[in-house]
């Protein structure tokens, strides 16, 4: 595993007003669903980069206004001809 280190302004860690420990969670996840939703990571990928089961990782996406399923109209038509 890698490990990267990040330098933060100290004023950011006063604007989330959370521990250290969740601000790095929370760019962890923030980081896991950015690069989700540009399609350069899997869910799963970017469930293992956050730190949680994937299923968890689906549900926060909606917390960042994030589609978990990114399909267009035509694919959703064929999926419910399907069904």
């Amino acid at each position: 595993m890698y490990e990267i280190v990040v330098a933060l302004p100290e004023e950011t860690a006063v604007a989330l007003d959370i521990s250290l420990v969740s601000m790095g969670e929370e760019i962890r996840l923030a980081a896991a669903v950015k690069l989700f939703e540009l399609g350069r990571l899997s869910s799963g990928s970017a469930a293992t980069l956050a730190g949680m089961p994937r299923t968890v990782f689906l549900t926060k996406l909606a917390d960042y206004s994030v589609n978990t399923f990114n399909l267009t109209e035509a694919e959703l038509a064929e999926d419910l001809a399907n069904a």
